[in-house]
């Protein structure tokens, strides 16, 4: 890991903290301006973070408490100034009440914060303004140093977690689209056959099973009997075609009939692209499951369209 270095300067009352990450720009932008993954770094261990509310648009606040082992809570406010997507945002940082209102007290000072990336590193740079030096001080003495090196450790194992996950599921985000099958409990032994058939190898993270569902992400408990199903394995073929097969078993809900074994498994690059083929090509149709975020690090949804053909749209990129 890189490590983070400071810069104090007395006169001008600034500090100028600086990390670089191995991972790419738009992983290091999302975990700076996504509230759900602000909470999983953005305090040094024991302590934790838990967003009350956040808008990142300019005008818009970020209000959290930071949570400690013995009970304790300290609610600090961020107001957006400027945002150049991709590129930088400005911010005042302050501490509040429970209320989000600012009382006579410490500031953590006004940030600038910048981003850039250059051969797969991402360099955060962030220059945080104080009104005068009493208040640099009194955060420097707060351990300020100290605790945001080990936040920025929290983000460095994240970005790493997730952009090795992002390799494993597909290694560039170039559009595609497979064909994706279910089985009623054999998709195991079905894709071993045509594994032999077409002389391939298993792409992606390889087999995945229903008890590899992280359970920490929301989902409900997995039966014992199912834990051992295929939730998802994918398999090229010819002419980089790839199948992609689950099983659907009825523990879960689920059946599989005539019909409903197959979909055609679209990937757009964009969001935006992956929203307005779902939306139209839906329109009339019955919707499975809503465009949203999965746990599994897409953005995803299926549906029936109006003559019957079943869809699956799934993209890559962050929000």
């Amino acid at each position: 890991m890189f490590q983070t270095n400071y810069t104090v300067n007395k006169e001008t009352n600034t500090i100028v903290v600086e990390r670089s990450f191995e991972a790419p720009l738009d992983l290091v932008w999302q975990a700076w301006t996504d509230a759900a993954i602000l909470d999983k770094w953005w305090a040094p261990k024991p302590f934790w973070v838990i967003t009350k509310t956040m808008n990142f648009s300019v005008g818009g606040a970020w209000i959290y408490s930071m949570n400690g082992p013995d009970g304790s809570k300290n609610w600090s406010r961020v107001d957006f100034k400027k945002i150049q997507h991709g590129k930088s945002f400005t911010m005042d940082h302050y501490f509040v009440d429970a209320e989000g209102n600012r009382p006579i007290g410490l500031s953590a000072g006004d940030w600038h914060v910048e981003f850039a990336s250059k051969n797969g590193i991402t360099n955060v740079v962030i220059t945080m303004q104080f009104a005068n030096l009493s208040e640099l001080e009194k955060l420097v003495a707060m351990g300020f140093k100290e605790g945001f090196a080990m936040c920025h450790d929290n983000l460095d194992q994240y970005l790493q977690a997730q952009f090795k996950l992002r390799q494993q599921l597909k290694t560039n985000n170039t559009a595609r689209v497979v064909t994706y099958l279910n089985f009623p409990g054999n998709t195991e032994e079905a894709m071993n056959f045509y594994k032999s058939v077409f002389n391939t190898e298993f792409s992606g993270k390889g087999i995945q099973r229903f008890g590899d569902i992280p359970q920490d992400a929301g989902n409900p408990p997995v039966a014992d009997n199912v834990k051992k199903m295929i939730l998802h394995a994918e398999l090229p073929i010819l002419g980089g075609h790839v199948l992609m097969a689950t099983d659907a078993p009825k523990e879960m809900g689920m059946t599989v009939t005539l019909g409903n074994n197959m979909h055609i498994c679209l990937e757009p690059e964009t969001r935006k692209e992956a929203k307005r083929i779902f939306d139209t090509l839906s329109a009339g149709g019955k919707v499975s499951m809503p465009l949203q975020d999965m746990f599994f690090g897409s953005y995803f949804g299926e549906f029936t369209d109006k003559y019957g053909i079943n869809w699956m749209v799934n993209c890559y990129e962050p929000k």
